[in-house]
């Protein structure tokens, strides 16, 4: 097989829930221990991070990725969903995985994996975990595909697990309330291994301390470490943190939600010094300033255009869209031109409840079978006073988007990773 072939193969021979959904999820670990044991165990030849929480885990591995590569580190990524590339997934240094390593990949196991029958994110993440093997890298940032306790990737034992935040999202998966999916998401901490929590309140931050006490695991929360004593921020030149620790930082990530991410990242640097790693300060101001050109994350606050500014983010369940209806807010603008479409499992009339009434709306979906249809969306969302057309692509639905609008206007392109994906790849 060819590189194309093999993609073809992943996609449609394996269940995968980036465009199945529910179909394609297979909660549990036994799949991928028998993976794991059948390729030597690679993960435990490297050190590992393990990242979860709702929001904010992938421009948290991103920038701790970027920071570790800059202080001399061989550094893997392995992140979830892709956007344009199948191969974002899978990074060392931030070079994507060649494409000749996938295709050896499959073509190698693929007899095994066939008696196996994995789904599509349990075989990447093996994928993922043998390349870093051969690579020798000195350690992994690990993102979390869902929830925790039952991820694939709960595998590892990492020397670091940090989860984010916790927001309603994946629902039918993980419970409908924080305190639930608190508790999936608490199923990566480890024995005797330092946890870092983002961020988290009462219930959930008592539920997140008892797991903790439990593993004996040493638990920091970031929003009380004091790691940045001030910040300032503006829309045209994003985050300058003012640290207590590392001086002067800018940073090349301009999203609200940023700050909050910026914290836990600079208290999991410190759980990583106290754990004997060489993190000097040129390099954590250099991984947080360069982190898209070292780690190419991309589709959080990016902007794409300048007259009229458009924009996208991959925020798209009700915890990160608060944080984009605030940034949002801030921006300068005659009139403000909103793109969107989202996946019929999300808490849809929750994230239309608090989009700004007085933008023009464009209601599309994604090439996914999970995508809502556009004019349901718009439905739906006339119930919330939001009113715009409808279009049959994402592509349609930008290029009304960018006729109508004045160099005035701010266009907002999201609601879905897919929708963002499929800008992104044109």
């Amino acid at each position: 097989m060819n590189y194309s072939e093999t993609l073809n193969y992943l996609y449609t021979r394996v269940p995968m829930f980036q465009r199945s959904g529910a179909s394609a999820y297979k909660p549990g670990l036994d799949t991928s221990i028998a993976l794991d044991n059948y390729l030597g165990n690679p993960h435990r030849t490297y050190k590992t991070i393990h990242v979860g929480g709702t929001n904010g885990k992938g421009s948290t591995s991103h920038l701790l990725a970027a920071i570790l590569q800059q202080a001399g580190y061989k550094v893997g990524l392995y992140t979830s969903p892709h956007l344009v590339d199948f191969r974002e997934r899978i990074r060392v240094n931030g070079v994507k995985m060649p494409e000749c390593e996938v295709v050896g990949f499959v073509e190698k196991h693929r007899t095994y994996f066939e008696t196996l029958a994995p789904s599509f994110f349990e075989l990447t993440m093996s994928m993922a975990f043998d390349y870093f093997r051969a690579e020798n890298v000195d350690i992994a940032l690990i993102e979390v595909g869902l929830g925790g306790r039952l991820d694939s990737t709960n595998i590892i034992n990492p020397i670091l697990s940090v989860i984010t935040n916790i927001s309603i999202d994946h629902t039918q998966y993980l419970g409908n309330t924080l305190e639930a999916i608190a508790k999936e998401k608490a199923g990566i901490i480890k024995e005797q291994t330092p946890v870092v929590i983002g961020n988290a309140h009462d219930a959930v931050k008592q539920l997140f301390i008892d797991s903790a006490q439990a593993n004996h695991a040493p638990i920091y929360f970031a929003a009380e470490q004091c790691t940045i004593p001030k910040s300032e921020f503006t829309t045209a030149a994003g985050w300058t943190y003012f640290t207590a620790n590392y001086g002067i930082i800018k940073s090349a990530l301009a999203g609200l939600v940023q700050l909050e991410n910026a914290q836990t990242v600079l208290t999991a640097v410190r759980c990583l010094r106290e754990q004997g790693f060489s993190v000097p300060m040129q390099a954590v101001r250099e991984g947080f300033e360069n982190v898209v050109k070292l780690t190419h994350l991309m589709g959080r606050w990016q902007i794409l255009t300048n007259a009229p500014k458009m924009v996208c983010d991959t925020g798209h369940n009700i915890g990160g869209m608060e944080y984009i209806v605030q940034q949002l807010a801030k921006e300068q603008y005659q009139t403000l031109h909103f793109v969107i479409g989202m996946v019929n499992d999300k808490d849809i009339n929750a994230v239309l409840s608090i989009l700004p009434k007085e933008a023009r709306y464009y209601f599309t979906r994604a090439s996914i079978d999970r995508a809502m249809p556009a004019a349901e969306l718009a439905e739906l969302a006339a119930t919330h006073h939001l009113r715009g057309a409808s279009y049959a692509t994402v592509q349609e639905a930008v290029n009304a988007a960018t006729e109508e609008a004045t160099l005035e206007d701010l266009i907002f392109i999201g609601g879905s990773t897919f929708v963002v994906a499929e800008l992104l790849d044109q």
